[in-house]
């Protein structure tokens, strides 16, 4: 008798953060319009469903020991939403402040949680990958001048001008990108079963009776 296998696991969790991750990439992919208002609102529903994937995983997916990583990145998620949605907040300086600081609090979250589980949990690698590049982001932004303008021409469109917040927002995009790929060959990747999985077969395998002599 084998135990009976979850619905919803952490590969579903990986799939559904790749995919909103993926939508947030080619929002801004083909968005002509690069502006912290646009960054804001791609960033804000980015965070939002993120962080409703990440309260599903805590509540389905993670045992109750292991909550912790899910419950604090959900969190940090949903405070990003929340201030990505004040209008009047949706500045080129507060997307930087609000980017950074996200980029690093939840690459932190990820990149320890993922240490901390790498010989118990076969997704922990994952995570590891997804808080390195959550803190890249935040050291790539932090390198970038808020008020940074290059004044430029193309043959047939004039003069234009790169500032920082076209570089910024153009940056999250490319992250957003690099995690939905490195999620969807993670999500779809077959992998070894869970200790838990594998604890609970070896002691369904031992309550069980083999036959033979009495």
């Amino acid at each position: 008798m084998s135990a009976p296998a979850r619905t919803f696991t952490v590969r579903h969790v990986q799939l559904l953060r790749a995919l909103f991750a993926a939508a947030s990439a080619l929002m801004i992919t083909f968005s002509p319009d690069h502006s912290a208002a646009i960054g804001f609102s791609v960033f804000g529903g980015f965070v939002a469903a993120s962080g409703f994937i990440l309260i599903l995983g805590a509540w389905l997916v993670a045992s109750a020991g292991r909550r912790w990583p899910f419950i604090l990145l959900a969190a940090i998620d949903l405070a990003a939403a929340i201030v990505s949605g004040i209008p009047t907040w949706r500045t080129d300086g507060v997307f930087f402040v609000v980017v950074i600081v996200w980029a690093a609090a939840s690459g932190l979250v990820e990149l320890i949680a993922g240490l901390r589980a790498r010989r118990t949990e076969p997704a922990a690698k994952d995570a590891i990958v997804v808080g390195a590049l959550g803190l890249l982001l935040a050291v790539v932004l932090l390198l970038i001048p808020a008020n940074y303008a290059l004044q430029y021409s193309v043959d047939g469109a004039g003069a234009l001008t790169l500032t920082g917040i076209i570089l910024a927002v153009g940056m999250f995009g490319g992250y957003a990108a690099i995690v939905a790929v490195f999620l969807a060959i993670a999500g779809f990747s077959p992998r070894r079963a869970e200790p838990q999985d594998a604890e609970t077969a070896d002691a369904v395998g031992e309550s069980t009776p083999t036959g033979g002599a009495a």
